[in-house]
């Protein structure tokens, strides 16, 4: 894929769910945090490009943690995932709502009451009308993680790239939090990603996104403007691509 980027029209938005916590560690839900998720998200809605949002649950409980523990299987450690993430989908539409973008919450495990169930043609309508879809509760299996979910979605709904968004500004051949020499790469590939074992995304997102040649730009939401700017084609974060 050519380096100079092009504004696009359909995206994947993957948060962690830390990016709605207070702290250090993004535990819970923090109002003003949640505030300026809503307010990026508005802000990269204005390009008129179709946003889908996939949210992480890690501010609420790992169930990849949990299940370590031996005391909850890990089946069930990741449904308890899939709940907090639930909660944050919930949050963050109401937050949208309340800025002035319509948003509907779709879920991959049934909660009638709670949300719309997940159907790949309702979100596209949702997508056609203008609306943020924000899917939550993973693939609603277990053994998945939210990454592979952001593959999976982005590939159902044709979206032209994933945007990972992190705290920090791309992808490094080291954590750049403790090693001062970390390197940064512009882009890469797959192919790249994988076989340096770069913490990026599970290697099972990586594998679907290359499949399906789905580029995937890592960049630190935490500038502002860095959402739209992304999807307007700056030459933002780091670019994985296939060769």
């Amino acid at each position: 894929m050519p380096e100079n980027r092009k504004p696009m029209r359909r995206i994947l938005l993957k948060l962690s769910g830390e990016a709605l916590g207070s702290g250090g560690a993004g535990s819970g839900i923090d109002v003003d945090e949640l505030r300026i998720i809503a307010g990026e998200i508005k802000d990269a809605k204005e390009t008129g490009a179709s946003i889908a949002v996939v949210v992480g649950g890690g501010n609420m409980i790992r169930g990849a943690e949990l299940a370590k523990e031996g005391l909850v299987h890990q089946a069930s450690a990741d449904h308890m995932g899939m709940l907090g993430t639930v909660m944050n989908g919930i949050a963050l539409k109401e937050a949208l709502d309340s800025a002035g973008i319509p948003a509907r919450c779709l879920t991959a495990i049934d909660i009638p009451a709670v949300a719309e169930s997940f159907i790949r043609g309702r979100a596209l309508r949702h997508m056609e009308k203008g609306r943020i879809v924000i899917l939550v509760a993973g693939t609603g299996n277990p053994f998945f993680t939210t990454d592979s979910c952001a593959a999976l979605r982005a590939i159902e709904l044709e979206c032209e790239a994933v945007l990972k968004a992190t705290k920090v500004d791309g992808v490094y051949d080291a954590d750049p939090n403790t090693n001062p020499d970390a390197k940064r790469y512009e882009s890469l590939t797959f192919s790249e990603a994988i076989e340096k074992q770069l913490a990026v995304m599970d290697m099972t997102a990586l594998a679907m996104c290359q499949e399906h040649s789905l580029p995937v730009i890592v960049f630190d939401y935490k500038a502002s403007g860095n959402i739209r700017k992304v999807i307007e084609g700056a030459p933002i974060g780091t670019l994985i691509h296939r060769a």
